[in-house]
């Protein structure tokens, strides 16, 4: 692995990082430093929307506001490089996604648990690595 590649390895890795910051800290805009303008972002799988990425941020900000305290782990990645400054990227993942504090002190329900992996589709920009394309694979989903 020559220091290109490292470098690269580092800076896809920071990508993931933001990502999950972007989504737990209810930051939508951080998410155009993660995804190309262009960009097609799927959460089919667990149940969400398939679109652009403004859609996509929209619909986060609706749909997660239920849920304030977020959680997002991100495990070792896996990094095919292509020689065409794209790499294909899938990364295990967990999350927790829980009710607000005064919720849950009600007794109220609501605590989702899930995982499973993170596909991306990244292309190399003069701004840096971008995902042009998310498909979440959730592989599995708990409620109590």
């Amino acid at each position: 692995m020559d220091a290109r590649e490292l470098a690269d390895r580092l800076e896809i890795a920071d990508l993931l990082a933001r990502y999950t910051r972007a989504v737990d800290s209810g930051r939508w805009e951080r998410l155009d430093e993660v995804f190309t303008e262009d960009a097609v972002i799927d959460y089919s799988s667990a149940g969400g929307v398939r679109g652009g990425r403004e859609e996509v941020k929209a619909w986060l900000a609706e749909v997660l506001t239920h849920w304030p305290g977020r959680l997002h782990l991100i495990g070792a990645p896996v990094i095919d490089f292509g020689g065409d400054g794209e790499a294909r990227v899938s990364a295990p993942f967990t999350d927790t996604l829980a009710p607000s504090r005064e919720m849950v002190a009600a007794g109220t329900a609501g605590f989702l648990h899930g995982g499973g992996w993170y596909h991306h589709r990244l292309r190399r920009t003069p701004d840096g690595w971008r995902s042009v394309e998310l498909v979440e694979e959730q592989s599995w989903r708990t409620a109590r």
